[in-house]
């Protein structure tokens, strides 16, 4: 299996994440990460899915999408022509002889301490997946409290715009790669 990220334009109206949400979880997909907010126009917003599935199964998903009255595209993103990040903050549990070790990590993965108290640092890292990863493997023999993660958010490389087009095309959601 393989991880496919999906761009999904939708109307800003309650209850059209739960729709979405809905057919990958009728089909048993499991979505690695989702992450919702508004676009440039506030009355679109964008979801990014990440999900597990083999190229069959995703067509048939995507199609199922596409009837969904509030769908406007659907993208799928693929890794080496978009920009995709995510955004970790870790608590890690620190004392004054620990300090400078964890402060030369958070430097050599240009992360931010955004809090410090005297048992503790709360490190934000924003990156890719393995980034992130391997900046928890380095922080591993630390004792780390509390980890909060986003999920994906992804954007096409290039001037083009799905936004745009979304809105210039009357009519069903259009599926395809950007």
């Amino acid at each position: 299996m393989y991880k496919h990220t999906l761009s999904v334009l939708v109307d800003n109206q309650p209850g059209v994440l739960a729709r979405v949400a809905g057919l990958f979880s009728r089909r048993a997909f499991n979505i690695h990460s989702l992450a919702v907010g508004p676009t440039e126009h506030p009355e679109i917003s964008r979801i990014t899915v990440v999900v597990d599935v083999e190229g069959l199964p995703l067509e048939q998903v995507t199609k199922q999408l596409n009837k969904l009255i509030h769908v406007l595209k659907i993208v799928e993103l693929e890794p080496d022509r978009s920009i995709q990040r995510e955004l970790v903050l870790v608590k890690v549990r620190c004392d004054v002889r620990q300090r400078s070790e964890i402060l030369q990590l958070v430097e050599l993965f240009r992360a931010h301490v955004v809090d410090v108290t005297h048992e503790s640092l709360v490190i934000e890292v924003v990156g890719t997946t393995a980034k992130l990863d391997a900046f928890m493997a380095a922080l591993a023999p630390h004792e780390i409290r509390e980890i909060v993660q986003s999920g994906i958010v992804a954007i096409g490389r290039g001037s083009r715009s799905i936004t745009e087009r979304a809105l210039d095309r009357p009519g069903p959601a259009s599926a395809g790669t950007e």
